[in-house]
């Protein structure tokens, strides 16, 4: 099955890039060693983390995308994606278990002019001091002479996978920059050049540092601004005129997704003080919770808690690091019944216990003491929704003001 491109890793960031790839026109292929995962996507399939519709999945097929469980695929294609993802481990660096895994399959199959991009998200020089050995080593030939290496930071923001987003490339020699850069203009219109690999790596970890620090700003001042009686929306919509000021920076009861801080030989202390921040907020949310319960003469032992929007992103299935498992076990702790409803999620377990999902929402929240409004999703009624609530406490900021109780 000739390719001109190989994605390697079928997670938020392989099936993305095979998709884009796809609709571009270049014959794309993701490897995958479960002989399972790959047959479900032949067969129209897509994974439960949502990284793909169905629809999408489809699309792909009828255009020529297959997944592949034989590494001999690879020896056939002129381009490879290296999109293993990176979890944070034990010792709050990147895991780079997948990276190596998929770069040692790579290599013995590699050709010589091939272009291999890593888009995993890594610590500053990994590219250099970790994939570049493996497949030199492996393959026999030389990064930079033989075969071209470079760093493209993925996007796993929905937002980002827009056609003609920008694309930050860094090769490892100028040609291997300007490599990337052909390839990558096929997929957008603009292209940015990092002066090299390192500088390509430390973008991504500057673009997932940034959102989290400024997110734990925003939340420690919506906690002033409740002790000080301020509605904080109204600060962020007034601040927000400001041209200086980042848009679409919002408190919440926290941060989901798969972008997690980054701290590169833990010398960055702000950033593990975000961390820290934003890992309070489901705790503040569920005081805040229990407070209203109390103010309203009820406990949270007993007390019947509807909880919509589990996801991490609106009007997205990805529930990937949602916050909502963080205060539904809170309020489990303290003895309340719970039931859910969100439009992408049929099912939902927090602590390995399944949670009743609501099919009536509105209906459940007049019956509910609490409705903790945790996602904004698009089919949410907001003004119905605050008619029919006995008390509704929305972390999201979209009710109007006077119409529910806010974070």
């Amino acid at each position: 099955m000739p390719a001109d491109l190989a994605v390697l890793g079928l997670g938020q960031l392989g099936l993305p890039a095979a998709q884009a790839a796809t609709a571009a026109g270049i014959g794309t292929v993701c490897f995958t060693p479960d002989t399972r995962a790959a047959a479900a996507l032949n067969a129209g399939r897509p994974p439960a983390s949502g990284a793909l519709a169905a629809s999408e999945l489809r699309r792909m097929l009828a255009a020529g995308f297959r997944a592949v469980s034989d590494p001999a695929v690879l020896g056939r294609a002129r381009s490879a994606l290296i999109c293993a993802p990176t979890p944070l481990g034990a010792d709050g660096a990147p895991d780079l278990g997948g990276v190596r895994e998929a770069a040692t399959t790579l290599a013995p199959r590699l050709r010589p002019h091939t272009l291999v991009v890593l888009e995993s998200a890594v610590c500053p020089g990994t590219t250099e001091d970790v994939v570049r050995p493996l497949l030199e080593r492996g393959s026999g030939l030389r990064a930079g002479r033989d075969f071209h290496l470079a760093h493209a930071p993925g996007r796993l923001d929905p937002a980002d996978r827009a056609p003609g987003q920008p694309r930050v490339i860094g090769g490892l020699t100028p040609a291997c920059t300007e490599a990337a850069a052909a390839f990558y203009g096929r997929l957008t219109d603009r292209v940015v050049r990092a002066r090299g690999v390192r500088e390509a790596e430390a973008a991504k970890v500057l673009e997932t540092n940034l959102r989290h620090v400024t997110t734990a700003l925003v939340n420690e001042m919506a906690v002033l601004c409740h002790d000080l009686g301020v509605d904080v929306w109204d600060v962020v919509r007034c601040a927000e005129s400001r041209p200086s000021v980042p848009p679409a920076i919002r408190p919440g009861p926290g941060v989901g997704g798969h972008t997690v801080p980054m701290d590169p030989g833990r010398r960055l202390p702000l950033v593990g003080l975000a961390k820290r921040i934003n890992e309070r907020m489901p705790r503040y949310v569920t005081r805040r919770a229990a407070a209203l319960l109390n103010e309203h003469g009820k406990a949270a032992r007993g007390a019947r808690v509807l909880l919509l929007g589990v996801t991490y992103r609106p009007d997205q299935p990805d529930q990937e690091r949602a916050p909502a498992a963080d205060v539904a076990a809170l309020l489990l702790a303290l003895g309340a019944h719970l039931s859910f409803h969100d439009p992408f999620a049929a099912e939902w377990r927090v602590a390995d216990r399944p949670v009743p999902r609501a099919e009536s929402p509105y209906e459940e929240a007049a019956a509910a003491d609490l409705t903790l409004l945790l996602q904004h999703h698009a089919t949410y009624d907001l003004q119905g929704l605050a008619a029919k609530a006995q008390l509704l406490l929305d972390t999201t900021g979209a009710t109007p003001a006077g119409a529910a109780h806010r974070l």
